[in-house]
């Protein structure tokens, strides 16, 4: 749950940032970020664990768009925009809050499920 809710924050991060611009003419603007999920062992339970282990940057090209009066313009009157789509980052979103929302009910299930065995037991 907590590798999903990083994912979350990333995507967030980019969709704000997705028509942010260079602070000065030629500049680059924000870039979009990616996360890498890895597994870990619980060394407690024994359990494997899903958990971010890389937050990189996507190296694809920016876009541009025409607008000379833009302070960011380059000398030909193009500004450099993000290399951020708000699609794929809202199907990101979709589904890092769907991955969450599963987890989540799965362990309301293991502690029903626990307390169904305690009463059992009695």
């Amino acid at each position: 749950m907590r590798a999903q809710s990083e994912r979350l924050r990333i995507v967030s991060e980019n969709v704000a940032n997705s028509s942010s611009t260079a602070e000065e003419a030629g500049g680059d603007p924000y870039r979009r970020k990616t996360v890498s999920f890895g597994s870990t062992i619980d060394p407690t339970t024994g359990a494997a664990m899903v958990e971010l282990s890389k937050i990189g940057e996507d190296t694809s090209g920016f876009r541009s768009r025409y607008d000379p009066a833009h302070p960011a313009a380059d000398e030909n009157g193009y500004v450099k925009l993000p290399n951020v789509n708000p699609l794929i980052e809202m199907s990101n979103m979709r589904e890092a809050a769907r991955s969450y929302e599963t987890n989540l009910s799965m362990l309301e299930n293991a502690s029903e499920m626990r307390s169904l065995l305690i009463d059992l037991l009695k």
